[in-house]
């Protein structure tokens, strides 16, 4: 009984250990690829001297070589034919050549060896990546057609409230009528909890307010800045035939991210991928302040851009001008 669970026990580490090893055997290749580039590198530098050595050695023979065919004897005092010269320079170079491979041979297996396993990492990273993105695919593929069913059977500020885990609130607003008097007037916003980050629940969503240098008080100026580098964005669009969402996080002045680099917009009028425009799906929302900003709340405007996903094979495949 105790060596069958000795077995198990160490079958069960074995098989954790291949994991683990499976798991980061880009690392690994990529590391020993490297090193032994490095090393092979070395071992090229010490053999050199002994080939220096092997070519002076050649250069003599072919020298002594050339004068026995010139004299037409060897030092010996034998007769020495062209025949016997070109027979003795094919010995001459046949064991320069294996001198040669004998002692730069290691460190040109090592270096092939060392090349392919970085290869192999970028060749396993690359089927790693393909597949990712094809799951990435199938995932954004199921939630679009998710949203669009919450959206038809609730409407669009439901689907909202539930996206985001935003709800929509009757608050109690200052303003001023057309007499210059202010007065109380009650309406209806969205509202979300202090702290809260739109990126949480979609992940290229960005939040616009009072802390990005070019936020104004008013909301109409903020909702015209935002149209218009919008509008910018799908000259952009149009004019080169794709855009990466990182070039619009530029232009809005927001972190550059690793996967804004990869996903964007494709324009393309014959066969269209996505909307084949650049929305920035903005809205505004209101945010509870610990301290009172506005009536108690931070007006705040939400962009969740319509990406199509990931873009960079899409490019070769769709006509981009």
């Amino acid at each position: 009984m105790k060596t069958n669970e000795i077995m198990k026990s160490v079958s069960l580490t074995f098989n954790k250990v291949g994991f683990q090893l499976q798991k980061k055997s880009p690392e690994i290749l990529v590391a020993a690829g490297v090193v032994g580039v490095v090393v092979s590198a070395v071992m090229a530098c010490q053999a050199t001297p002994k080939a220096l050595k092997v070519a002076e050695k050649t250069q003599d023979d072919i020298g002594r070589i050339q004068s026995a065919e010139d004299s037409g004897v060897t030092q010996a005092g034998e007769t020495y034919t062209k025949e016997d010269a070109r027979s003795d320079r094919m010995q001459v170079y046949s064991h320069t050549g294996f001198q040669y491979i004998r002692l730069y041979a290691p460190a040109v297996l090592l270096g092939a060896a060392s090349i392919t396993c970085i290869l192999t990492s970028h060749k396993i990273m690359r089927k790693r990546n393909m597949a990712l993105a094809a799951a990435y695919a199938t995932l954004d593929k199921h939630f679009k057609d998710y949203r669009g069913r919450v959206l038809e059977r609730f409407g669009e500020q439901v689907e909202k409230e539930l996206r985001y885990n935003i709800k929509a609130k009757e608050i109690e607003t200052t303003v001023v009528d057309e007499n210059g008097k202010e007065k109380k007037v009650k309406e209806t916003v969205d509202v979300a909890a202090e702290g809260w980050d739109p990126s949480k629940y979609s992940p290229y969503a960005r939040i616009f307010d009072e802390g990005h240098p070019a936020y104004m008080k008013d909301a109409e100026q903020n909702k015209f800045y935002l149209l218009a580098l919008q509008a910018q964005a799908n000259d952009r669009l149009k004019s080169r035939g794709h855009l990466f969402l990182n070039e619009v996080y530029e232009m809005l002045g927001f972190r550059l991210t690793k996967a804004g680099a990869v996903v964007g917009w494709i324009y393309d009028p014959r066969e269209p991928m996505g909307d084949n425009f650049v929305d920035f799906g903005m809205f505004e929302v209101c945010r509870e302040k610990a301290v009172d900003f506005v009536n108690g709340y931070e007006r705040s405007f939400i962009l969740d851009f319509n990406v199509v996903g990931d873009i960079t094979d899409a490019l070769a495949t769709h006509q981009t001008l």
